[in-house]
């Protein structure tokens, strides 16, 4: 999968979370959930839970500290699709 399947499936994820509108129609890899797009950290469990569904993978909580970014959580994603 390339990351811009990743970040189209991601898109989509976060997008009933997001408050920013104009957040999301920017996203780039450099996009802050909380700060960019004004999701609050409850909704952030959410969408972590939400990208293991889509992807059928398992994210530890070390993990999901760090998918605070496009970036990071594109990355988690690739590196738990990798050992799968």
């Amino acid at each position: 999968m390339t990351k811009e399947e990743l970040l189209s499936k991601l898109k989509i994820i976060i997008t009933p979370y997001v408050q920013n509108q104009e957040g999301l129609k920017n996203l780039t890899e450099n996009t802050d959930f909380i700060k960019d797009l004004e999701i609050n950290s409850a909704n952030l469990v959410d969408v972590v839970l939400d990208v293991e569904d889509e992807f059928d993978i398992e994210i530890d909580n070390e993990a999901m500290e760090k998918m605070l970014t496009v970036k990071a959580s594109i990355e988690v994603i690739e590196n738990k699709l990798a050992v799968k």
